[in-house]
């Protein structure tokens, strides 16, 4: 019996549940399958993630993205919830944080100029206004910061389950096998070949297989400029609790900090080589991050490191943002890739947008066009400088 579905969807993160479940939203009733290969999403980059949710970035399209995603994730518990059961995903609305010396200011100030015209309310704080935020904040080479009072954090794993729960209360299928590659019959998709030999047919498959996914396309020849990179967290305790809990806080170096309960999360976009890999260096903690983060709050001074972890980014190396949609010249295949760390704030976004693109043939919450895939033959980039 031959295995058919009407849209394959490789990889069952939060990027490949969000689009299943809007695809079924929206009204498609045909049969779609989730291919997973990593059951307990112990590799994926979903549940390793930081969980920041920002509306403060530098273009438009961004900007657009991530401030639907947070609308939706304010009522996540209740509009995703089954059988009454509220699908909780800890939102804290704790703020967002942008630390900036003297030279960064100017280039705040024009962001700043630009959320607000998309209805983002943030503010460029002078550095003693920073202390009504954190009041332990060495501010002594500080000349302010840019902040969302809005945006928080959130428990990325509870956000993927959401969607995945719901997608399956609509019917779709996820199967917990390996993709090999995409299929293909001349200039169109036919469907995907897993490890195990097995064929399955479909004229739509999309490509949401992360830092993985960028393999996916090269094997049927559509490379594109994106390479897995690792990223650590570490979590600690300190000694002296703060007064208030801390915004998602990215100091000048590049190291951010936040609050995980009682305890403390800080990354750091490291210097590291492009691959799979997911191992944890220490000392990259201690050599780099610590003196940092000691300086910048003198409660971080003594710490003790209990927790760490890697996850990867799909790390766009032409523009740093996401590639959606279709492929112009291999019909049927569509991709959401490339997110470079901030998926998880656009994955209801992108949902939306690629189900619409999908079932209607066009986008209508979102326009998200400027991700297109032809941009960067068209020398059309979306540059992104809010890249942590």
């Amino acid at each position: 019996m031959m295995k058919t579905a009407d849209i394959i969807i490789v990889g069952g993160g939060v990027m490949g549940s969000s689009v299943a479940f809007h695809l079924r939203k929206i009204g498609f009733d045909g049969r779609i399958v989730v291919f997973e290969k990593d059951p307990l999403y112990e590799f994926s980059s979903t549940p390793r993630s930081a969980g920041g949710i920002r509306q403060l970035y530098t273009t438009p399209i961004n900007i657009q993205l991530s401030r639907y995603s947070l609308q939706i994730y304010k009522k996540f518990p209740e509009t995703m919830a089954i059988d009454g059961e509220p699908a909780e995903i800890y939102f804290r609305p704790n703020g967002y944080l942008f630390l900036a010396t003297k030279e960064m200011l100017p280039s705040l100030k024009k962001q700043c100029s630009l959320q607000k015209q998309y209805g983002v309310p943030s503010q460029v704080l002078s550095a003693q206004e920073l202390l009504d935020i954190i009041p332990e904040l060495n501010i002594d080479d500080l000349a302010g910061g840019l902040y969302c009072h809005e945006d928080g954090y959130l428990d990325p794993y509870s956000v993927m389950q959401g969607y995945k729960k719901n997608a399956q209360r609509l019917g779709v299928e996820y199967i917990y096998k390996e993709v090999e590659t995409i299929t293909t019959d001349e200039s169109k998709v036919s469907g995907v070949r897993l490890v195990d030999g097995t064929v399955y047919h479909a004229s739509i498959v999309i490509n949401c297989a992360g830092a993985w996914g960028v393999y996916l396309s090269e094997k049927i020849g559509i490379p594109l400029p994106i390479h897995p990179l690792k990223r650590q967290i570490f979590q600690f305790d300190i000694a002296t609790p703060l007064k208030k809990e801390l915004p998602l806080t990215i100091d000048p170096t590049g190291v951010y900090f936040r609050h995980e309960g009682s305890k403390i999360l800080s990354g750091f976009s490291e210097d590291t080589k492009p691959g799979i890999d997911f191992t944890v260096t220490r000392s990259l903690f201690y050599e780099q991050m610590w003196p940092v983060l000691a300086h910048r709050i003198p409660n971080f001074e003594a710490v003790k490191v209990t927790a760490a972890w890697a996850g990867l980014y799909s790390f766009n190396t032409a523009d740093h943002n996401a590639i959606i949609g279709k492929h112009p010249s291999l019909h049927g295949y569509y991709m959401a890739l490339g997110f470079s760390g901030h998926g998880m704030q656009q994955a209801p976004g992108v949902g939306i947008g690629l189900a619409e693109l999908i079932y209607y043939g066009k986008y209508k919450t979102i326009d998200l066009t400027p991700l297109r895939f032809e941009r960067f033959s068209e020398n059309d980039l979306v540059l992104e400088d809010a890249v942590v």
